[in-house]
């Protein structure tokens, strides 16, 4: 487990600072699918009490990133096919949606935001960095969901970008960036035309290859 020991300084109280580090530490994969971890160690890690720590871990088991067991410790799920694919059939559903309503706003303000995120991607990509590509690449996605100001689907797709996210990791230290690809720049002109109908296909296919990808490799982990 990664040191990520938390400074006191003006903004969010401790208890949402060590969740959101925690929350960090799953989604970009520094704890990986059954990692087993105690609450005295996430303590210990983060520099805090026991008892942010414990309600970080509660709020985290409550989205399904994390996981208890009988023994006091507590991982990351592991994955199969049949969970991914559900995942999956959501984020479907919802991402391609949540982006539409993201045309009703500012578009080339948007569109502009979204353009510097993705070259960041495509410099993580070059660079075989793996871990900036996961963070890159969530923060293009999210740019382009908040835009849509959704109190109702944004949480949703967080949870499950939220357990996806350690599998994801362990699957782009194997097979590295060098396969990595996606539909960014497609997406940004399809909302500088304001083209609702292209921007949900374009997010559909970004989405698509990923599982791909992921079912190329689930079999091993």
């Amino acid at each position: 487990m990664s040191t990520a020991i938390l400074t006191v300084a003006n903004g969010p109280p401790t208890h949402e600072r060590v969740y959101q580090s925690l929350r960090d530490m799953i989604l970009f994969g520094d704890l990986r699918p059954g990692h087993a971890v105690t609450l005295q160690g996430i303590a210990d890690n983060l520099g805090v009490s026991m008892t942010p720590a414990r309600e970080a871990v509660r709020r985290l088991i409550a989205e399904q990133a994390l996981q208890f067991h009988g023994n006091r410790r507590i991982s990351v799920p592991q994955i199969d096919t049949a969970r991914l694919d559900e995942l999956y059939d959501i984020r479907m559903l919802l991402e391609p949606r949540l982006a539409a309503k993201a045309l009703l706003f500012k578009r080339d303000s948007l569109a502009s935001r979204l353009e510097k995120i993705d070259i960041q991607v495509d410099h993580a990509i070059e660079n075989g960095d793996i871990k900036s590509y996961l963070t890159q690449n969530y923060r293009f996605h999210f740019e382009l969901y908040q835009a849509a100001n959704s109190s109702i689907y944004l949480p949703i797709i967080a949870s499950l970008w939220l357990q996806v996210g350690p599998f994801l990791r362990v699957v782009c230290g194997r097979m590295g960036t060098s396969n990595l690809a996606d539909h960014h720049k497609s997406a940004i002109d399809s909302i500088r035309k304001n083209d609702k109908k292209k921007l949900m296909d374009d997010i559909r296919k970004d989405l698509s290859q990923g599982l791909d990808q992921l079912r190329v490799e689930i079999r091993d982990v």
